[in-house]
């Protein structure tokens, strides 16, 4: 070992003997730069990740490893020194390996002297450290292999040149087999042998982060049979002009039989799918211990089939064999309950024909132009997941993230795989679960209490629902198995102890039919376990139907296999019909979303009623509401539900103009009540995100009005130190954009009693204005476009507060007790028929309940989520991400949560200016030249030591050395 490594310091220090090496490395350098900053437009993409930096490395590595090779042997031959080192006491396999390590030397200093990149990146923005060490460590195995072809080929040229024109070409070749440009001309299976046999396929699913220890050995095995080859390359040139004899033969064989094996182990390791590591940050491409959970819960066999064409567009091949590792993954993790299959419908017809009818699943015909022809190819790109009678259907629109650089450049990548089969399996297995046995899932008892007043207190229509109430206990307490337990009393007996304590504890009080009604009764129900208490509500029209649905949706409250319910309240819209736009707001996205993985009810609450099974109530940028409405809301929290708002004291319409309307609701009210105080201000942050706003520009007399994206200041663009990562909710959520927040107060005084999580922060340059005027005036204002607050600070723009609240209708007679027409606040209208309406009020909540609220009545819209795509070329779902956390955290539902944020392309940049943008890219550049600077100071010292040691190695003179 120790003559290996005094000829690699030899021959390192020779690298910088002459300004060649300095050469190649600057235009290594320059190039590398040049690319990352210019060609793959860093700033502009606004990801923080180092992927350009990695994705030219194959290629630039082809010309910068076949330059420092060509001389190695070359150089020996042309000189004629190649003959006295074969005659030296040292065998031909320690001459090769300190070549070998010389040249990875030179290679791991041109890496070294990249790294103030990802650096730079870190600097900027959240970067993964994952694929950054996988992106280097791919890299350095890649070059160890081109160095062993360059050596292998520099020995078998004795010109320099034609040693650098054939490693370029060899090392050209290896990286095109893997290339899309040669598998899509290929069906599905050639293409992905063709992929296993390229340098560069292999080299993408390494920087991804994930270290599979079959990518790995491809690279050790290329360089074990090249470097094989050159040490028998050299021993045959110690033959040259003899006879062939035995030894030449049984050198023959070995170099053979050690070139097989090494070529063989690939074939052996290829079925071994578990011998990697993910270092991504949340481990992205692994399975995680949510998505085991659930397949945990599978009774009985799980089925997830691809469908997967062989002709399929050049940019969704790519992602069928990453598709085909994961669903495998799934079979490894499922221990027997799942099968995976994979199949091409076109070579299946009786397959197709059941994929057309049964699941409807039907080829998209995909359009695409090479640089030879245009065509139109129909595939299939679906995986169906099957549980019982139960099934869901992904196609590629599920599946990929789309992100356009140019028109002509489009990224095409899996968005987050697991989430969207994780979110799938849970959907079918709940749904599946829906039908059988409700008390199987629940694994602890259950009691049910009822607070209920005796019969000849009861009004006519409530004794026939107390009967039919005995029969549905009498019916769940058989199907329970012993662990529902039922308990029913009357709170006006023992002196009234029970109804004071009831009062006291759930803020219960009596009912009345009517509003002038002066007779009193109870009619109460609650479902307790676990620690938890849960209100069953009366059904709306009194039926035994709608007493069971609510005591099913109760139960399902207690249990995690069930899809939960929620219940969303949006402003009415006008759809857009005949090629004429639409009206009002809308928010189809986010409808879209939410019902994948819940059941997804509309609550336009005008009866003063949430549905029945609803789980959780969420709010989108509500209008008015009604005094019935606002009701409804209020006596779904006083119940211990979950309310999710996303509101604000003004609504903005965009049309030719920006203009705001005063938001006049009732709810704004309702939230000061609980101690939640949304002012009338609208915040405004110098970190902020784009908007295209409408600019007028004079030239020659004429004004010109044209459309910019400007940096705008109403739309808070809040990063990760804005951002509590408190108890999961905001889980994988590190940039989102508040469209005109308002600055949140909270009355600490009525909240002491609370628990309160502050989730999003405006920066601390931030401030807030009473000002309408919302379109910009760069000329009176400069580059903010908009007059600067003297007091700066961090708003709150989104709170989590949980715990007891009071009824905002406390000490009032319910609304639902009035007629619709011109009420007065709590009154009955003048002329109106007083019907025996049975309603209740609850004075108080009990701890679980909670109000989630985000202080921006826009941000969810399909026009503010549009706008960010087009500005980021790609989906931007971040707002939505956040709601659907928000959901499950209150729903108690972690798993998706957790799987949730390990999507990709969410790692965006801090906001920068031209200023800094261009000094952290002059930065650069300046680094790495200074580091050549100093290999260059030191080269002559370090040579003349390395040339000593490698002469004393050879037993000869310095002079005597081959240089």
């Amino acid at each position: 070992m120790n003559i290996i490594l005094r000829i690699a310091r030899k021959e390192f220090a020779t690298f910088f003997s002459s300004p060649i090496a300095f050469i190649f490395l600057g235009a290594f350098l320059a190039v590398t730069l040049f690319v990352f900053f210019w060609v793959e437009t860093f700033f502009a993409r606004n990801i923080a990740d180092v992927r350009p930096l990695f994705e030219w490395m194959p290629l630039l590595l082809i010309f910068l490893v076949a330059a420092v090779t060509m001389r190695m042997w070359s150089e020996e031959r042309r000189s004629g020194t190649l003959e006295f080192l074969l005659t030296v006491p040292v065998n031909g396999y320690q001459m090769v390996f300190g070549k070998f390590m010389a040249c990875l030397g030179l290679i791991a200093a041109a890496l070294l002297l990249t790294l103030p990149l990802p650096i730079t990146v870190s600097q900027l923005g959240p970067l993964d450290w994952g694929p950054v060490f996988g992106g280097y460590l791919a890299t350095g195995f890649l070059a160890a292999a081109y160095a062993a072809i360059g050596l292998f080929i520099s020995a078998r040229s004795a010109n320099q040149i034609v040693s650098l024109i054939l490693t370029a070409v060899v090392c050209g070749f290896f990286y095109l087999l893997g290339t899309d440009a040669l598998t899509g001309l290929f069906d599905n299976r050639a293409s992905e042998f063709l992929r296993l046999l390229g340098s560069g396929s292999r080299f993408d699913s390494i920087t991804r982060g994930v270290i599979d220890l079959r990518d790995i050995y491809y690279y050790v095995s290329l360089v074990g049979v090249f470097l094989t080859l050159n040490v028998f390359a050299l021993e045959s040139l110690r033959w040259a002009g003899n006879a062939t004899n035995a030894n030449h033969r049984r050198w023959g064989l070995v170099t053979a039989l050690v070139v097989a094996n090494f070529l063989m182990a690939n074939v052996w390791l290829a079925p071994l799918n578990g011998a990697r590591a993910d270092l991504t940050q949340g481990n992205v491409y692994s399975i995680s211990e949510a998505t085991r959970s659930y397949l945990a819960q599978l009774r009985e066999p799980l089925l997830i089939r691809g469908y997967f064409s062989a002709q399929t567009h050049p940019l969704l091949a790519p992602l069928v064999p990453r598709l085909r590792d994961l669903l495998q993954e799934y079979a490894i993790a499922g221990e027997g309950r799942v099968r995976v299959e994979f199949i091409d419908p076109q070579e299946h017809p009786e397959l197709e024909q059941e994929a057309n009818e049964k699941y409807d699943i039907q080829p998209v015909p995909f359009q695409f132009a090479s640089k030879y022809q245009a065509t139109v190819v129909n595939s299939y790109f679906n995986i169906l997941v099957q549980y019982g009678d139960q099934h869901q259907v992904l196609d590629f629109s599920d599946l990929i993230e789309v992100r356009m650089q140019s028109e002509a450049d489009l990224e095409v990548e899996l968005r987050n795989p697991e989430y969207d089969l994780t979110q799938s399996i849970k959907k079918i297995l709940y749904a599946y679960r829906g039908s059988g046995e409700l008390f199987e899932n629940i694994p602890h008892p259950v009691s049910f209490k009822g607070y209920i007043s005796d019969n000849e207190k009861l009004p006519a229509v409530l004794k026939t629902l107390r009967k039919e109430l005995d029969t549905i206990l009498h019916d769940m307490v058989e199907r329970s198995g012993g662990r529902l337990d039922i308990n029913i009393s009357d709170p006006d007996a023992q002196d009234g102890a029970l109804a004071e304590q009831i009062r006291s504890e759930f803020g219960f009080r009596p009912m009345v039919a009517s509003l002038l009604d002066t007779d009193t009764f109870w009619f109460y129900m609650t479902l307790e376990g676990d620690g938890r208490i849960i209100q069953v509500p009366l059904p709306e029209q009194y039926d035994k139907a709608g007493l069971e649905r609510g005591m099913q949706a109760a139960l399902k409250r207690f249990s995690r296999g069930f899809l939960k319910t929620v219940a969303l309240h949006t402003p009415a819209s006008t759809p857009a019909m005949f090629g004429i736009t639409g009206s009002g707001k809308r928010f189809d996205q986010l409808r879209a979303t939410l019902a994948q993985e819940h059941n997804l009810a509309s609550a336009d609450m005008q009866s003063g009623r949430i549905p029945d099974d609803a789980d959780l109530l969420l709010l989108i940028s509500p209008d008015k509401l009604g005094i019935k409405q606002l009701f409804a809301v209020d006596q779904f929290l006083m119940r211990g539900g979950t309310v999710i708002l996303a509101t604000s004291p003004f609504d903005i319409e965009i049309r030719e103009a920006l203009s705001v309307r005063k938001n006049e609701s009732a709810l704004i009210d309702w939230l000061g009540h609980h101690g939640i105080v949304l002012e009338d201000q609208l915040v405004l942050d110098p970190q902020n995100a784009s908007f295209p706003i409408p600019i007028e520009r004079r030239v020659g007399g004429y004004v010109f009005r044209e459309t910019r994206m400007v940096s705008y200041p109403y739309f808070s663009d809040i990063r990760s130190d804005g951002i509590v990562q408190d108890g999961g909710l905001t889980t994988g959520i590190d940039q989102v954009t508040m469209t005109w927040p308002s600055p949140i107060t909270l009355d600490e005084q009525v909240n002491q009693d609370r628990k309160v999580a502050r989730l999003l922060q405006s920066s601390a340059q931030a401030w807030i204005s009473e000002s309408t005027e919302i379109e910009p005036d760069f000329q009176r204002y400069g580059e903010l476009g908009f007059p600067v607050g003297n007091q700066r600070g961090a708003q709150l723009l989104a709170v989590v507060v949980e715990g007891r609240f009071e009824s905002y209708f406390k000490d009032k007679p319910s609304p639902l007790l009035t007629s619709d027409d011109e009420t007065d606040a709590f009154g009955v209208a003048e002329g109106a028929e007083t019907a025996p309406v049975i309603t209740r009020v609850i004075d108080r909540s009990p701890e679980s309940a909670r109000i989630i609220v985000f202080a921006s009545s826009s941000f969810l819209t399909d026009t503010m989520l549009d706008l960010a795509a087009s500005g980021m070329s790609t989906r931007y779902l971040k707002p939505i991400q956040l709601v659907e956390n928000a959901i499950d955290w209150s729903l108690e539902d972690r798993g998706l949560l957790a799987i949730r944020g390990r999507a990709h392309f969410s790692r965006t940049l801090n906001p920068l200016d031209r200023e800094s943008q261009l000094f952290w890219e002059y930065l650069n550049y300046g680094l790495p030249l200074l580091g050549l600077l100093l290999i260059a100071i030191i080269r002559k010292q370090t040579y003349k030591r390395a040339a000593a040691r490698y002469a004393a190695v050879l037993g000869v003179t310095e002079r005597a050395g081959p240089d």
